[in-house]
């Protein structure tokens, strides 16, 4: 069940990871498809933890037994719980601890109270390492954390300084430097990535914190390579979503909107796809053919939809309608979810697999708690993208085989640019947005940043 097509490497002696902050399971996907076997999967949203049940059991060291003994909980707890206490792990055992840490108070679109925010679990995560000493470690992010670099340069050179002072190997700062200075020095550990590089039909910046033990990496770390993107061609919409649109309209391929025999000149489902397809096909040969940042939304935040105004126009381009989601192929009403105006809706199936997820992966929930879980995801086959490059360094002599496909970086690190199209939002000398918001959770996710 891999989203890349990659088959998945395996050890002599297998590579051990733990995941925070889980979620419905997106890095630990990418992780487990680079060859990494999870230890333990902590999330404290019910609706990720039932989807994390019933997807992990066939992972190694799991069954069904095992995953469905997993349970809603608070990284702020894990140390003292007894799934931690039954791993039995020896500090510097562990190969990987890995997580996405809430992305509010470092999102562009929040208040960015960063350390001040009580979602902020980086102090959660710097205690489980402590504790831990795993040999890499790997925290994604939203972008916010990074751009511009003066907003949270402090809190991030404090965040490397407590890795160093926990035996990681981390780039030489200087106080005196100026915040793109110390930037440019962090991008050895510290980078942006986007999802649109890595086969991935959509725009979503993150950033990705990996640092090594100094007894893994003496030195400097120039041992780990970042992975740039994938050596092909980039992944579309229309590529994406042909298959499963297909087998949407064809429940109502001589159907008319109210999924009736269709009469002479009635519009029929075989016409909803065909004119889909041409939409999706035509934004793609412009260079358009990516999608806008899906997002999930928030519990203050109203039913699921494919995000603001600029994102849903960017949709109705590809020939979707971004107003809201289509039910379940299973359960599907044509004329709400496939005979629009602007194009059919997108089922959560199609939104996971535009995030890059495999088909069969199972959302738990109702639609908009599995949307959710969706569009707050990280995308499998960047996790996977940097697990590779994490296990390149810990199995050495499988390098070839973990990294064939990528394009890999060579030591450059010049500014990278946004990609062309891309949502921003301005930002003021003060480094603050140059909008005020109220709702910090629900501009975040509406904004999809």
């Amino acid at each position: 069940m891999r989203a890349s097509g990659r088959k998945r490497p395996q050890f002599a002696s297998p590579l051990t990871s733990i995941e925070i902050c889980a979620g419905a399971g997106g890095q630990a996907v990418g992780l487990h498809n680079a060859g990494f076997d999870h230890r333990a999967l902590v999330e404290w949203d019910p609706h990720a933890v039932q989807t994390l049940k019933a997807n992990a059991a066939g992972w190694p060291g799991w069954n069904v037994k095992r995953s469905n003994s997993l349970r809603p909980m608070d990284v702020n707890d894990f140390l003292k719980s007894d799934e931690y206490k039954d791993l039995e792990l020896k500090p510097a055992d562990l190969d990987l601890l890995a997580g996405g840490v809430p992305c509010p108070p470092f999102s562009l679109a929040g208040k960015q109270l960063g350390r001040d925010d009580e979602r902020d679990l980086f102090p959660a995560a710097l205690e489980i390492i402590e504790a831990l000493q795993p040999k890499a470690v790997m925290i994604e992010n939203v972008r916010g954390i990074l751009e511009p670099p003066e907003v949270f340069i402090e809190y991030r050179a404090e965040i490397l300084e407590r890795l160093k002072g926990l035996g990681y190997s981390v780039p030489l700062l200087k106080q005196q430097w100026t915040p793109a200075r110390q930037d440019v020095a962090m991008r050895s550990v510290w980078r942006r990535l986007d999802a649109k590089d890595f086969g991935v039909p959509q725009l979503r910046p993150r950033a990705i914190l990996v640092v090594f033990r100094e007894d893994i990496l003496p030195g400097d770390g120039s041992e780990f390579s970042w992975p740039v993107r994938l050596d092909g061609d980039e992944a579309t919409v229309a590529g994406a979503l042909e298959k499963t649109m297909k087998e949407r309209c064809r429940d109502f391929w001589d159907k008319n909107v109210r999924g009736e025999s269709a009469g002479p000149g009635e519009r029929t489902g075989k016409d909803v796809f065909e004119d889909w397809l041409e939409n999706s096909e035509k934004a793609a040969a412009a260079g358009r053919g990516v999608a806008p940042t899906l997002v999930g939304g928030s519990r203050k935040h109203g039913g699921a939809d494919l995000g603001p105004t600029r994102a849903k126009r960017a949709w109705e381009a590809l020939g979707v309608n971004g107003m809201g989601l289509a039910n379940d192929r299973e359960t599907c009403d044509p004329e709400r979810d496939l005979f629009r105006d602007v194009g059919p809706m997108l089922t959560v199936e199609q939104a996971a697999i535009i995030q890059g997820f495999p088909r069969g992966w199972e959302f738990q929930g109702g639609k908009t708690a599995r949307y959710r879980q969706v569009g707050n995801a990280f995308p499998p086959p960047v996790a996977e993208a940097v697990g590779r490059a994490i296990a390149a360094v810990l199995r050495p002599e499988h390098r070839e085989e973990l990294l064939n496909g990528y394009v890999m970086d060579a030591g450059d690190t010049a500014p990278q640019a946004d990609a062309a199209g891309q949502m921003e939002i301005s930002i003021s000398r003060s480094g603050r947005p140059s909008t005020p918001r109220n709702n910090s959770v629900s501009d975040l996710l509406s904004a999809g940043i």
